[in-house]
C-alpha cells in the first residue's frame, strides 16, 4: 500500500509543475485531449510491437500526444475553428478509433479502456524491476525518472519558460525559441500522460494537470511560489484521497479527483472571503478618513 502511495504522489507531483505552465498559457484542456488519444499511439504502435511491456508503447503513445497537439494547434491558429472547438473535435475522434480498435483485434489482450480511464493504483506496485539487487516496483521507477527529466527541464529553462508563458512577443523578440519550448513542454506533457494513466487513469491524470495548480494560483504571486505549492497541493491532496478511499473502500482515482475538486472549491470560498473582508476594511477605513477630514475643515473653518 505504501508503495501505491508513493505512486499516486509522485504522479501527482509531475502532472502538477507542468499544469502550472499550462494553466498560464490557457491551454489546460490540452492535457484531457492528449490523456485520452495516448491510448491511439499504443493501439497502434501494439500492432508493429506485440508486447506490452515494450518501451516503444511509450515511443508511440508520447508521439500520437503530440499529434494530437499539432492537430489542434493548426485546426486552431489557422482559423478553421477556435481552439476549444478543435479541441472538442480532435480528441474524441482519435480516442474513438483507439476504442473501436481495440474491440475489433484485441478483445483477449489486457487493453482494457475502463483501466485506462479509472486506473488502478494498488496493482501499480506489482510489477516490480530488479536495480542494482533490489526490487522495486516499476511504476515508481518509471514516476522517479519522469519527475528528474521534469525539474530539469524546468531548472534550465526556467527563464525561457517565464518569459514565453507571460509575454511569449517579448521573447521572441530576444531571440527564444517559442514554438522549441511550447513543443519540448507539450513532449514532457504527453510523456507525462503515457507514464501516468497505465498507473491512476486518465481521468485523475487531467485532475493533477490543473487542479493542484489551479488552487495554487490562487494565493501565490510568483511563479517559484506557485510551483512550490501546486506540489505541496498535490501531495497533500494524494493522501488526503488515498486513506479515504482505502476507508471507504471506493476508487482511489475517483475519490482523489473528487478532493482535488472539493479543495479547489474551498480554497476559492476562501480567497472570496478573504476578498470581501478586506475591501469592507478598506471602505471603513476611507469612511473614517473622510469624517476626519471633514471635522479638521470645520473646525479650521470656524476658528
Amino acid at each position: 500500500m505504501t508503495s501505491s502511495l508513493i505512486v499516486l504522489i509522485l504522479t501527482a507531483i509531475s502532472c502538477s509543475l507542468l499544469g502550472v505552465f499550462l494553466i498560464l498559457r490557457k491551454i489546460s484542456m490540452l492535457t484531457d485531449a492528449i490523456s485520452h488519444t495516448v491510448l491511439l499511439g499504443i493501439v497502434l504502435t501494439f500492432f508493429l510491437v506485440p508486447d506490452l511491456s515494450s518501451p516503444l508503447l511509450i515511443v508511440g503513445a508520447a508521439a500520437m500526444g503530440l499529434l494530437t497537439v499539432l492537430l489542434v494547434e493548426t485546426i486552431g491558429k489557422k482559423g478553421i475553428s477556435k481552439y476549444d472547438d478543435a479541441i472538442g473535435m480532435v480528441f474524441p475522434i482519435l480516442f474513438s478509433i483507439a476504442i473501436i480498435l481495440i474491440s475489433k483485434f484485441f478483445r483477449n489482450v489486457h487493453l482494457d479502456t475502463d483501466m485506462v480511464l479509472l486506473g488502478e493504483v494498488l496493482f501499480s506496485s506489482l510489477v516490480k524491476i530488479n536495480i542494482f539487487g533490489y526490487q522495486i516496483p516499476k511504476a515508481i521507477f518509471n514516476e522517479i525518472i519522469l519527475l528528474f527529466i521534469i525539474l530539469v527541464f524546468i531548472l534550465s529553462q526556467y527563464r525561457k519558460l517565464k518569459i514565453s508563458t507571460f509575454d511569449p512577443e517579448f521573447a521572441y523578440l530576444i531571440g527564444i525559441s517559442t514554438t522549441a519550448i511550447f513543443y519540448s513542454l507539450m513532449t514532457l506533457t504527453s510523456l507525462s500522460a503515457v507514464v501516468s494513466f497505465n498507473s491512476v487513469g486518465a481521468i485523475l491524470v487531467v485532475s493533477f494537470f490543473i487542479g493542484p495548480s489551479a488552487e495554487a494560483l490562487l494565493f501565490t504571486n510568483t511563479l517559484k511560489q506557485t510551483l512550490i505549492f501546486a506540489s505541496l497541493i498535490a501531495s497533500i491532496n494524494s493522501i488526503i484521497g488515498f486513506f479515504l478511499a482505502i476507508k471507504l473502500n471506493v476508487s482511489i482515482a475517483g475519490f482523489v479527483a473528487s478532493v482535488n475538486m472539493v479543495a479547489y472549491l474551498v480554497l476559492l470560498l476562501i480567497k472570496k472571503y478573504t476578498r470581501l473582508k478586506k475591501v469592507e476594511v478598506d471602505k471603513d477605513i476611507n469612511i473614517n478618513g473622510n469624517d476626519k477630514s471633514t471635522k479638521r475643515r470645520i473646525s479650521n473653518y470656524n476658528i
